[in-house]
């Protein structure tokens, strides 16, 4: 039973450090469209990037994309909230499988600024 015990806590301290270790890092800009704080018992904040789409000529736009991102720092978060609707420059890390409680996608932007 000890050694069951044992087996499971090691199992768990190596996913902990395995998920949650950066598979990128870099950064993406657009016109940031939405930032909220989310969850029924666990509240993180969310936001959404439009990074838009490939411009065919005559005002036609087509396929705009989405980057959806969780903000671990409320202090990040109150600065992208400031900024919405604006052009902005997000750096961003990416982890292999994020916790429940740390946010809904696998991208956490840690800064933000102002698009030049």
């Amino acid at each position: 039973m000890f050694i069951s015990l044992l087996v499971v806590i090691v199992g768990l301290v190596i996913f902990y450090f395995i998920a949650g270790m950066s598979y990128s890092e870099g950064t993406r800009s657009g016109i940031l469209t939405k930032v909220s704080k989310r969850g029924y018992i666990f509240k993180t904040y969310e936001g959404e990037i439009l990074i838009g789409g490939i411009n065919e000529g005559e005002g036609t736009i087509t396929n705009t994309a989405t980057f959806r991102f969780s903000v671990p720092e409320k202090k990040v978060y109150d600065k992208l909230e400031s900024l919405q609707g604006h052009k902005v420059v997000v750096r961003y890390r990416q982890v292999l499988k994020p916790f429940f409680w740390q946010g809904d996608t696998d991208y956490f932007v840690t800064a933000a600024d102002l698009a030049k």
